[in-house]
């Protein structure tokens, strides 16, 4: 028992703690008077050293303000002092003196997968641990350094941390780098320890916590084009809950499923409809809750012609039959370019709604195969076809279920199928039906079919083997660069960090665990990553942009062209050391056609064009930004591409208000950091198009609406984004609203 707090302040570690804080933080604001003031506020009598302990850390978290926002880092300081006496305790305790050795332990425990000990020599080891760097510890704010001894490192099976923050960044660099050749091996973990250590990039969380571990699920997301089939539904749903087992998200295309009403063999009337099958998908996410931690999480998506639509756009709202309800998926819709032309040109005018089943019956293709131009014509033609039923409709009832589920539950996600299947740099192979849990992501994608099924006598027992053939299974591979701690201006730095990650997540797809085969096929035709951003708008703040402004637009274009440019020349070079993905032949990367589309005419691009064609590509997708909401906390930085919601607020967490604050916030910044509801939400738009044609997937894109909003408001937003080229929109957040993050997408 300690009985007073002058003893406990004089104690060793902590009294070197504080000293190199009261150097660090010389300014009166941050003073130590200050901190011991506080905290004798919180002294009781004969307290425990690690109540007193944990006052100090208190003390110094809610003394975090606008007026002094850096008594965060020192809260950070704080707890890693505190950290850093238990891991010690706790190591001598089971006699292990270096890193070598605790490998040894955590593989010896089932913590650690055998494969980082058996694909590194002992001595590769000892030298790894000499590229561990404590005073990087220094870079965590404390919701940061909280955030990651609570979720990320490794503990043992009594919940006792294990791992250092910056083992725990070594340990990912060792499983990243495993497949590199021996004699460049160390070098790749040293730039991978350095992007993360320096968090220069984060990579997405189940790359974070599953990277180094036995079952290495590295994956985000994953998207599954449903069958039209009792067979091919009931497989998309066991791929739900395989990918929820491990902790990934899943987005689910629905569109080739029949309407309710419509025949099945012939018999009409039948069939159910969609909602049904999107009920069990939601059973199966509440029922399969990833170890215990949280349920799973799911996009559904429809076509905006699908005649189950209606109901479709009442999944989460609150009034209605709640037999049709399912309150635990996330609802999008696929809107051709259509839809919103006829939108902005006139809301009276009917919009025809069809059974997928029904049109292939009748015209003999798949209506949803097509986008543009091509896809208009056939939907006319569908339309004057006597034989396929038709729900008709007046649009503006239509956009208003839109709206008023928007405004209410901030679904349903946006995707424009038509834009983004223009801009596909691999159209040559496939279609893209829609996006993943955040967005992101835009690959082709195909259903799985049953060949055959077959009973087979093999050793004694009978084995009934059924074959199945693969389709596209999209898996997202994600990483996010942190805008706000890279120096996004020099080019050549810039590039260097680009090419790190993209090494990076291309190697997560060798060395990933795919809880479905399916993925694993897929992954290795088309090796796609998805490199996004987070801290964007730390990054305006700190270069002095105004997000409502001609200069924010510019920036965001120039900065998104070099990070495109340095993504497609990591991928080429990689390709022309590695191999380029087995699909690049006959692909927009290949013919040019990739560049063009984009205007990349300058002497740079037209040299890189160049070499693309000779080289290949690695990777059939690059850019994909995503949400990034725990990531960007470990980071101390804002989230994804959005601006921040407050500049300072209360956050309640184990018993205290913790202060949080924008990053960098000082007097020259506050003014830059405008809240999310404040902003005209139009220069988010035309920022957002300006991003997007650098961005060969989609953005995790949020509109952030008032009470105040008009429908007719919401819609001009939606309306304002597909004239921009913007591909998808996430949630519309409106301030009264509170909505779920993702957590599976977080990079």
């Amino acid at each position: 028992m300690v009985k007073n707090g002058e003893q406990f302040l004089e104690q060793g570690e902590i009294r070197q703690c504080l000293d190199s804080i009261k150097k660090d933080f010389s300014e009166e604001a941050y003073s130590l008077d200050t901190l011991f003031s506080r905290f004798e506020s919180f002294l009781k009598q004969d307290m425990k050293e690690r109540e007193m302990f944990e006052a100090l850390i208190k003390s110094a978290a809610e003394l975090t303000s606008k007026e002094a926002p850096k008594w965060e880092f020192i809260a950070a300081r704080l707890l890693y002092c505190r950290f850093s006496g238990q891991i010690k305790k706790q190591m001598e305790k089971l006699q292990i003196s270096s890193f070598y050795e605790k490998l040894q332990y955590l593989t010896s425990e089932g913590l650690y997968g055998p494969y980082i000990l058996e694909g590194y020599s002992k001595e590769e080891l000892t030298e790894a641990a000499g590229f561990l760097d404590e005073k990087r510890n220094e870079l965590f704010t404390y919701s940061g350094l909280d955030l990651l001894l609570g979720r990320y490192v490794i503990r043992s099976y009594d919940r006792q941390i294990l791992e250092t923050p910056q083992e725990m960044y070594l340990g990912i660099a060792l499983h990243l780098a495993l497949k590199e050749k021996r004699d460049v091996r160390l070098y790749w973990v040293r730039r991978f320890y350095d992007m993360l250590s320096r968090l220069e990039i984060t990579m997405a969380t189940p790359t974070l916590s599953n990277a180094r571990k036995p079952f290495h699920q590295l994956s985000s997301c994953f998207i599954d084009t449903v069958e039209d089939s009792l067979e091919g539904i009931y497989r998309s749903i066991d791929n739900f809950a395989m990918v929820s087992k491990f902790g990934g998200g899943m987005g689910l295309y629905f569109g080739k499923v029949r309407a309710a009403g419509s025949d099945i063999r012939g018999f009409a009337g039948a069939a159910g409809g969609v909602i049904r099958w999107i009920r069990l998908v939601n059973d199966t996410a509440v029922a399969v809750d990833q170890l215990g931690m949280r349920q799973g999480a799911v996009a559904v998506y429809l076509d905006a012609w699908h005649r189950d639509l209606p109901e479709f756009l009442q999944l989460r709202t609150n009034n209605g039959d709640d037999r049709m309800k399912a309150h635990d998926v996330f609802p999008a819709v696929c809107y051709p370019d259509l839809f919103w032309k006829m939108a902005k040109e006139d809301l009276n005018q009917e919009w025809h709604l069809m059974c997928p089943h029904e049109i292939l019956q009748a015209r003999g293709y798949c209506l949803e195969d097509y986008y543009g131009e091509e896809w208009e014509k056939r939907y006319r033609e569908c339309i004057e076809d006597d034989r396929i039923s038709k729900r008709t409709v007046i649009l503006k009832d239509i956009v208003r279920l839109i709206l008023k589920s928007a405004v209410e539950t901030g679904t349903p996600f946006t995707f424009n199928r038509d834009t983004v299947n223009r801009a596909n740099p691999n159209s040559h192979k496939g279609m893209i039906y829609c996006s993943n849990l955040c967005t992101e992501i835009a690959q082709n994608m195909s259903p799985m079919t049953t060949r055959n099924v077959e009973i087979k006598e093999e050793g004694g027992d009978t084995a009934v083997v059924t074959s199945v053939t693969a389709g596209d299974f999209v898996v997202c591979n994600l990483a996010s660069l942190c805008l706000g701690n890279i120096p996004v201006q020099d080019e050549k730095a810039l590039e260097f960090i680009v090419e790190s990650a993209v090494r990076a997540l291309d190697n997560v797809i060798d060395l990933n665990f795919y809880p479905v085969p399916y993925a694993a096929i897929t992954n290795s035709r088309y090796r796609s990553i998805g490199l996004g951003v987070s801290g964007y708008h730390h990054m305006l703040a700190k270069h002095g942009i105004h997000w409502e402004s001609e200069e924010h637009v510019a920036f965001a274009d120039k900065l998104f062209e070099n990070i495109n440019y340095a993504a497609v020349s990591a991928s080429a070079k990689l390709a022309a050391e590695k191999g380029a993905y087995p699909y690049f032949e006959g692909s927009q990367w290949q013919t040019g056609e990739y560049f063009e589309k984009r205007g990349y005419d300058g002497e740079k691009w037209k040299a890189l064009q160049a070499a693309v064609k000779v080289q290949g590509m690695r990777n059939a997708y690059l850019i994909a930004a995503a949400p990034t909401s725990s990531t960007s906390i470990l980071a101390g930085t804002t989230a994804g591409v959005d601006p921040v919601m407050k500049r300072y607020f209360l956050e309640e967490k184990k018993h205290m208000m913790l202060p949080r604050v924008a990053p960098e916030l000082t007097p020259r910044t506050y003014w830059l950091y405008k809240e999310a509801h404040l902003l005209d939400q139009h220069w988010s738009i035309q920022a957002a198009g300006a991003r997007q044609r650098h961005i060969d997937q989609a953005q995790s894109m949020n509109l952030y609406i008032t009470n105040e909003f008009t429908m007719r408001q919401v819609l001009s937003l939606y309306i304002a984004a597909w004239e921009e080229g913007v591909k998808t929109i996430y949630y519309i957040r409106s301030k009264s609203l509170e909505v779920e993050e993702c957590e599976s997408c977080s990079s």
